[in-house]
């Protein structure tokens, strides 16, 4: 299954697997990579296509390598959205190495929750460091990983 898109060139997919979302975000860069693992996220919680990037947070998440910063940056947009309600669309992040390991600084944009504009698809649970994968492949950088749905 993927998003529809030809996917050669599409931001992310959604992949097969039995129990819950397995998701590669794809980028010519990491950070951009990592911008379309936040978007498939949120997809998978809402059309991200209806969620008005109207106001702007700033995230600072840090990992000893890079499958912990995805992790870290996934799943402090998911503990947001669950504490506050906020959706987003538009994801920014710049990642720099550091002495112990990574940092990346995002901004994510959005809008809060709002059931009648924003379709509800599937609840969210957690991020796993089950089957995560990064790396490059066809000239591009892909992460892999599952949400608990």
């Amino acid at each position: 299954m993927h998003d529809g898109q030809n996917c050669g060139n599409a931001p992310f997919e959604f992949l097969e697997h039995t129990a819950d979302v397995y998701i590669a975000a794809y980028g010519k860069t990491l950070e951009e990579c990592f911008q379309n693992a936040a978007l498939a996220l949120f997809e998978v919680m809402t059309d991200t296509g209806k969620v008005q990037p109207t106001y702007e947070e700033e995230f600072v998440v840090e990992g000893e390598d890079t499958y912990a910063l995805l992790y870290s940056w996934l799943e402090q947009l998911l503990v947001n959205f669950e504490t506050t309600g906020r959706l987003y669309s538009v994801f920014k992040v710049e990642i720099a190495k550091t002495r112990e390991g990574y940092t990346l600084r995002g901004k994510a944009s959005g809008e809060p929750f709002n059931p009648t504009k924003h379709p509800q698809r599937t609840g969210v649970k957690a991020v796993t460091y089950h089957q995560m994968a990064i790396g490059k492949e066809k000239g591009r950088v892909f992460a892999k990983f599952i949400l608990d749905i």
